[in-house]
């Protein structure tokens, strides 16, 4: 993903530095950059550390290290925040990562593994959940350590898949989403099983709004950010081509623009934040190709 948002300058042009500002000004003071209620947070730290990196903007490397070193093995940590750590060590230089407490991070997340092949957010579950898979994976990812287990992994995301091609979140969560489909594709794909049918492309670009961007499914009212950079980055990973969707997604993302330099999530949202932002970034990435 950061690989694509780093195409987004391109599009942005004279604007790229004023994003850049905006994502420079979400960083606290205590280190991390801060979440919607002003409070630093692993989570928000993330996007606003890949964000910068999209941009091709210096890291406060310092300020990072000093943040994430106190979260210890992160034990008071929940599993997405637990995660986050991963990745934000992760992103750290490598003389700083010897420090970084892989062992204790993926012992821990192995005990959100479930019956079924997958992870979930919660300990102790018996069926899983893509989210949880997904932070999991990504998590293994950011450590360098292989998944364990990838073929019941694989299994179980493909026990997901509906009959119109879309993927559900969990068993618990029937309705497939725009979300939960992009990171079936992208987790099944880095697993190295990309037999995909195309029954997902099509239902894919059947959330498309004509006024630009991604409804979350078919039948919701109105798009929004994060469905629009999650499709975009699906059905690139599926080699179609959007053809004359990508201008009316560019339309889209400039009506969720503030002068602020930061984006808005929906037309609905009244805050700016690190997350959408960089959503906004993968998305002007795809749409620079």
């Amino acid at each position: 993903m950061l690989q694509v948002a780093r195409l987004a300058p391109s599009v942005l042009g004279d604007a790229a530095p004023l994003v850049a500002d905006f994502l420079q000004s979400q960083r606290h003071p205590g280190g991390g950059f801060v979440n919607r209620s002003g409070q630093s947070d692993l989570y928000y730290t993330v996007f606003g550390l890949e964000g910068l990196l999209a941009l091709q903007q210096p890291l406060p490397v310092d300020d990072l290290y000093r943040y994430v070193k106190p979260f210890g093995n992160g034990d008071d940590l929940d599993f997405v925040h637990l995660t986050c750590l991963a990745r934000c060590w992760s992103i750290l230089p490598a003389a700083l990562q010897g420090e970084m407490p892989s062992a204790a991070i993926l012992s821990r997340i192995e005990t959100h593994r479930t019956d079924d092949g997958g992870y979930d957010t919660l300990p102790g579950k018996s069926h899983g959940s893509l989210y949880g898979s997904f932070m999991a994976c990504g998590a293994y990812q950011d450590l360098r350590q292989p998944i364990p287990d990838a073929e019941r992994l694989i299994e179980f995301l493909r026990g997901l898949r509906e009959p119109c091609g879309a993927y559900r979140q969990s068993r618990d969560l029937p309705m497939p989403l725009v979300p939960p489909t992009a990171g079936a594709v992208a987790l099944l794909r880095q697993l190295g099983d990309d037999s995909f049918d195309p029954e997902i492309s099509r239902w894919l670009l059947a959330c498309f709004d004509e006024q630009g961007g991604f409804r979350p499914a078919p039948a919701a009212p109105v798009p929004d950010l994060l469905s629009t950079a999650t499709a975009l980055h699906a059905l690139a990973t599926l080699k179609i081509d959007l053809k004359d969707r990508k201008e009316l997604c560019l339309d889209f993302l400039d009506t969720l623009w503030t002068n602020r330099g930061g984006f808005y999530g929906h037309w609905e949202d009244s805050h700016v934040d690190c997350e959408y932002t960089y959503y906004a970034l993968l998305s002007l990435g795809h749409l620079s190709l």
